[in-house]
């Protein structure tokens, strides 16, 4: 999900630099809430990996 995530913030960013502002946006957007995702579900795996063991 991390590389989804590096993805559309290059996209965002090379949209962004040819002036396509409303794709870039949009990727910027989508780059953001995958990082959140990201961040919940890597949180919750350290969590309930820990209980595990």
């Amino acid at each position: 999900m991390l590389r989804w995530t590096i993805s559309f913030i290059i996209l965002a960013i090379i949209a962004g630099l040819f002036g396509f502002t409303g794709i870039a946006a949009g990727a910027a957007s989508i780059a953001k809430i995958l990082f959140f995702i990201f961040i919940v579900l890597f949180v919750l795996s350290l969590l309930f990996g820990k209980r595990m063991i």
